[in-house]
C-alpha cells in the first residue's frame, strides 16, 4: 500500500517530511506558501496522520525507504527535501543513501543523533509513558512541549489531533527507530545546498544537536528563528516561510 500525500502546486518538486506524532496535515501552511514556485509533496509516514493503517517502521532507514517509494511513485526525478524532527533523520538518511537526487536540503528542528541527551524527556521515559497512558494523553501532552506557549498556543489543537491519529504499534516503534539511529558519519558526505532551521526555545533538540548538524555538514548554513520552539512553522509561519523560500531560491 503506496503512501497518503497531499499535494499543491507546480515546478521543481519539494517534498516536505513530517516528524513523530505528525502528519502531512500540519503542513497546510506550507503547501499553500510553497506552491506559488514549487511542486509540493508532503506524505503521511507509516503509522501516522492519514496512513495509520501501514506498519509503522522501527528503523529510520526503513521511513526513508518507504518516503522513496512514495517519491518514486510519483515519477518524481531530482527534488528539494525538508524534514522536521524524526523527519529531519529521515531526510538525512534520504540524502546519504540518494546523495546524486536532492537538489537541496532543508533540516529543521532536528539533529544527527537519535539518542537525544538533553530532549524535553529521555526517550526511555517517552516508551514507558507511552506504555502506560496510551497514544491520546501522550499526545496531548508531548504536543505541548512543541511550542512556547505550550497548549495555550494558537496551533496546539491542530497538532494535537493530527498526534492522536498515530497507531499505537506506529509510536512505540518510532521511538526505537529514533533512539538507534545514527547519522552523524554520513553528514561529511552532504555535498548539496542545506540549511539548517532551529527555534531557539525548542526544548526537543537543543543547541548541541544543531550545532552538530551545522558542523557536520560542509557549507550548510544555520537560521535561528527567535522566540520559537518546536513547531516554529506553525509559531512563526511567516518568517519560516521566508527562510524556506530565500534558500530554495539561492540553492
Amino acid at each position: 500500500m503506496a503512501l497518503p500525500y497531499l499535494r499543491a502546486g507546480s515546478g521543481k518538486p519539494l517534498v516536505l517530511v513530517h516528524g513523530y506524532l505528525g502528519g502531512s496535515a500540519q503542513w497546510q501552511g506550507q503547501l499553500a506558501a510553497f506552491a506559488q514556485t514549487h511542486d509540493v509533496i508532503a506524505p503521511d509516514l507509516p503509522g501516522f496522520g492519514q496512513a495509520t493503517a501501514l506498519p509503522g517502521p522501527a528503523r529510520i532507514e526503513d521511513f526513508a525507504s518507504a518516503v522513496m517509494q512514495c517519491i518514486d511513485g510519483l515519477a518524481v526525478g531530482s527534488f528539494a527535501l525538508l524534514g522536521h524532527s524524526m523527519g529531519g533523520m529521515i531526510a538525512q538518511e534520504i540524502a546519504a543513501q540518494s546523495r546524486d537526487r536532492i537538489d537541496a536540503l532543508v533540516l529543521y528542528g532536528t539533529g544527527p543523533l537519535g539518542l537525544m541527551p538533553d530532549r524535553f524527556e529521555p526517550i526511555e521515559t517517552s516508551l514507558a509513558r507511552l506504555e502506560a497512558e496510551g497514544v491520546p494523553k501522550t499526545a496531548d501532552r508531548i504536543s505541548a512541549t512543541w511550542f512556547r506557549d505550550g497548549a495555550a498556543a494558537t496551533g496546539y489543537t491542530k497538532t494535537r489531533d493530527i498526534a492522536r491519529l498515530a497507531h499505537p504499534q506506529a509510536a512505540r516503534h518510532a521511538l526505537l527507530a529514533m533512539r538507534d539511529w545514527d547519522g552523524r558519519e554520513a553528514l561529511t558526505g552532504f555535498d548539496m545546498p542545506c540549511r539548517i532551521l532551529w527555534g531557539d526555545q525548542d526544548r526537543s533538540y537543543r543547541w548541541p544537536q544543531v550545532h552538530a548538524l551545522w558542523n557536520g555538514a560542509p557549507g550548510a548554513e544555520l537560521a535561528v528563528i527567535p522566540g520559537a520552539s518546536h513547531a516554529a512553522h506553525m509559531e512563526k509561519p511567516d518568517l519560516f516561510n521566508a527562510l524556506v523560500q530565500d534558500f530554495l531560491r539561492s540553492a
